[in-house]
């Protein structure tokens, strides 16, 4: 199926399909936001700022099926950017045919092309189906995650 796919950079027109896939990202986790974090995301995506988080939409037949946002960042460990992949989803029934993969792919193919040395990204310990396929295009990390909710003015 992957030879079928086509990825690109998420446009305007995206926004629907946009929306159900990034429900169903979250739907996953478990998770819910307001309209308002929906709307600002997605302005993100499109922004032009070359700091700003950008997306790609994986197509089959003229149907999008999955997503990946990412953004390129400065390192304190190194000269060059780095590049962390926020979200990856793919739409369940399209699951298995190499759609993830291809995103990952993509992802890491503009990140290099822009001067990024590293691409990583964090997931879920129960997401046992993606840690598959990550365990199969990069290395797992011992890193710990911790998060301090903040008060924002």
């Amino acid at each position: 199926m992957t030879s079928l796919v086509t990825i690109r950079p998420v446009e305007q027109s995206d926004r629907k399909s946009w929306d159900r896939l990034w429900t169903g990202y979250l739907t996953f986790y478990k998770a819910t936001l307001p309209a308002r974090v929906y709307d600002s995301s997605f302005a993100r995506l499109l922004s032009a700022d070359a700091r700003e988080y950008r997306g790609l939409i994986a197509e089959l037949n003229g149907e999008a099926i999955g997503i990946g946002h990412y953004l390129l960042h400065r390192d304190m460990w190194s000269v060059e950017d780095t590049c962390y992949l926020q979200d990856l989803f793919v739409d369940p029934q399209a699951r298995g045919a190499g759609v993830g993969r291809a995103l990952i792919d993509e992802v890491a193919k503009r990140a290099e092309a822009e001067g990024a040395s590293v691409l990583y990204w964090h997931t879920q310990e129960f997401n046992h189906t993606a840690r598959r396929l990550y365990e199969q295009v990069a290395a797992l990390t011992p890193f710990v995650k911790y998060d301090k909710s903040l008060s924002p003015n």
